[in-house]
């Protein structure tokens, strides 16, 4: 019996005057195969044992960078510096609720710690300890009843997100009004040169159990960038699970790369707000709703990280797009003008776009973040406001996948017709190459033509067309200036107020008098078409020819889309006598944003010749009406050109005034 008190005595003896700081070396080198990377304790190792609930303390901890970091670092890390390096650390755990596999510490205490982060542009990280091909699990801390950061200094470069943030950290308890006390962490500093400052509060830490939600409010700002949540951390501190109500807003959901990684389109300045909940590598915004631009948007999305690229798939609608929202997505800049919402940094590109006056957006494609994540969209828009356009709905099918963007369908319901197609774009070769179908079926000029005489419609009457594009570059208008392929347009019968189809062929007397009796008579447009062949971004007319009742119109000419430029000539002859015959071309040139219209000087046109110009009108219809919509061509009146140009003479084979047989390309 002696001897046992005796050997007890002994023990706590010697662990009372026994020096902890020879575990040192030990410790160290048990964290640096862990780690991968060397650890040491270069202060005192001090342990306090005697207590349910024990401490221990380290001085002067160093973790080094692993041994590929120090040449990867792009912001001039100084040559040595350790991943971490802090002046103190306290930890201090509850054995009792160890029995029920609860771990709980009363104290964690860092004192000054300097922390340098680095992720490579291939995704490796400083801070991936083990296999870097594991998969990563979200950050899980023990229940903390008080957490100290005194002084921290965090240094964090991504060269995969090209992000670099410089700042301080600090956590502590805070008095409170109602006398209880909150937690308080909070981080400040500049992100890309932009001033970032993080808050996150919450309830008093000393009474936090594993098993008990834990609220806490968030609110970050990065430059023009505002987040707030309000939630709760299912299991403290399991940050793998929470559930918050979160508010994003900001100058463009582009900006938001930097903090989630994901890369979204750009947009007008925009507000939305929903419920939060992540479960895993799993994140649902559920019953999301707010503001793009002069656009409402509504909707469910959920994210999965934790892959090779990570994964976002949504359900969204409108109720009502302002259309010019939607040209942000290929870079185009909102409009700008009195009700308008707009950034200004997009009121700077509008004003640049005015100056330039180019009608094609020349925004720089993103290629790394287009292949740095995958995406499956659905979007509605219900009602849309379009000045100048009768446009009724959108609807948009997008897929994301190893760098391949496709939208199909993307449609646009007009008051009359559908524009509907498919736009495919791959970022994956050097130059990125997008392949564009889409066809306008069911129209009708009137709508796109809004001349108005005496209350009616200056031309009426349906029109189809198609334009099947490839193009390479890293933007919409360099994509456009290398373009190849075909663009026709098509107006199978209609009605034009014939003042108007008298100036086509310039008749001085006929055409002038009516416009100025305000006649309104009209007369049949029976065909019209104009069909461009594209290469390297320059259209070039195969035909365009009007067929109306007083006047057959031929053209000629090339729209560039590299200057956006047009250069169009039309002539003009009539089919009955008039008293002055004074058929002079018409010219169409100048930039697309302002095109001029004039007469070309140096004579009049030679007239005659019309059964050879039906011909030539009706020679390629076989051709061109099925690749227009093979569904409709039974239907065009072009067809009946044909007889009339046998009747006149022209050399019309028999074969082609049956289009409608040919079969669909």
């Amino acid at each position: 019996m002696i001897g046992a008190i005796l050997l007890t005595a002994a023990i706590i003896a010697f662990l009372v005057i026994f020096d902890w700081n020879w575990f040192r070396g030990p410790l160290g080198r048990f964290a640096s195969a862990r780690l991968d990377r060397e650890v040491v304790i270069t202060g005192d190792l001090r342990v306090h044992p005697w207590s349910f609930s024990p401490k221990a303390e380290a001085l002067g901890v160093r973790i080094a960078q692993p041994d590929w970091a120090a040449k990867a670092d792009p912001k001039g890390s100084p040559a040595g510096a350790p991943m971490a390096k802090v002046d103190r650390i306290a930890v201090q755990i509850k054995l009792l609720p160890l029995l029920k596999g609860d771990v709980i510490l009363p104290l964690l205490a860092v004192d000054r710690p300097d922390v340098r982060l680095l992720r490579e542009a291939s995704g490796r990280a400083n801070w991936t300890f083990g296999d870097p091909n594991a998969p990563r699990k979200p950050l899980k801390l023990p229940a903390i009843q008080h957490f100290i950061i005194n002084d921290g200094q965090l240094r964090y470069a991504d060269q995969q997100r090209d992000i670099f943030f410089l700042g301080t950290v600090s956590s502590n308890e805070h008095a409170s009004s109602d006398g209880r006390g909150k937690f308080v962490l909070e981080g400040r500093g500049q992100l890309n040169r932009s001033p970032f400052t993080a808050l996150v509060t919450g309830g008093p830490l000393l009474n936090i159990s594993p098993n008990r939600p834990y609220p806490f409010d968030a609110r970050v700002d990065a430059g023009s960038t505002h987040v707030t949540a309000k939630g709760d951390i299912t299991k403290p501190f399991n940050l793998g699970l929470f559930e918050t109500q979160l508010t994003v807003s900001g100058a463009d959901l582009n900006r938001l790369y930097a903090l989630t990684g994901l890369a979204l389109p750009n947009t007008p300045p925009y507000r939305i707000s929903g419920h939060l909940t992540r479960k895993g590598e799993r994140f649902d915004f559920n019953r999301l709703s707010g503001r793009v631009g002069d656009s409402d948007v509504s909707g469910d999305l959920f994210v999965l990280m934790g892959r090779e690229r990570p994964y976002l798939e949504a359900d969204l609608k409108s109720r009502r797009l302002d259309f010019d929202d939607l040209g942000s997505l290929v870079g185009a800049a909102p409009a700008t003008g009195r009700g308008e919402t707009a950034s200004a940094g997009q009121k700077v590109e509008a004003a640049q776009r005015d100056a330039t006056r180019r009608l094609l957006p020349d925004a720089t494609l993103q290629v790394d973040r287009v292949k740095a994540m995958d995406a499956k969209v659905k979007y509605r828009a219900l009602a849309v406001n379009a000045p100048n356009l009768p446009l009724q709905k959108v609807r948009l099918d997008l897929t994301l996948e190893k760098g391949v963007l496709t939208m199909d369908p993307l449609a646009f319901t007009f008051s009359r017709g559908d524009l509907a197609g498919k736009v495919r774009l791959d970022a994956n070769p050097k130059v990125p190459r997008t392949d564009l179908d889409m066809r306008l079926t069911n129209a009708k000029l009137e709508d796109f033509i809004p001349i108005q005489s005496g209350g009616k419609p200056a031309i009426e009457g349906g029109v189809m067309a198609r334009a099947k594009l490839t193009g390479y570059g890293n933007s919409v208008h360099r994509a456009a200036s290398s373009a190849n392929g075909q663009v026709t347009v098509v107006s199978p019968r209609g009605e034009i107020r014939q003042a108007f189809a008298e100036l086509l062929g310039v008749n001085a007397s006929k055409g002038l008098i009516l416009l100025l009796s305000k006649d309104n008579r009209e007369t049949s447009v029976r065909c019209a078409v104009a069909d461009f062949s594209v290469k390297d971004g320059v259209m070039t007319s195969n035909q365009i020819v009007a067929d109306t009742g007083v006047v057959l119109a031929k053209g000629k000419g090339t729209i560039d889309l590299q200057t956006e430029r047009l250069d169009l000539k039309i002539e003009g002859d009539s089919k009955k006598p008039r008293l002055v015959r004074l058929f002079i071309p018409i010219t169409i040139k100048g930039p697309f944003m302002t095109p001029k219209v004039g007469l070309e000087a140096g004579g009049a046109v030679a007239q005659g010749g019309l059964a050879a110009a039906l011909g030539s009108l009706v020679s390629p219809l076989a051709a061109i009406l099925p690749f227009v919509t093979g569904g409709e061509a039974k239907d065009a009146d072009c067809a009946s050109l044909v007889a009339e140009a046998r009747r006149d003479g022209a050399p019309v084979k028999v074969a082609q005034t049956t289009p409608a047989k040919v079969k669909k390309k």
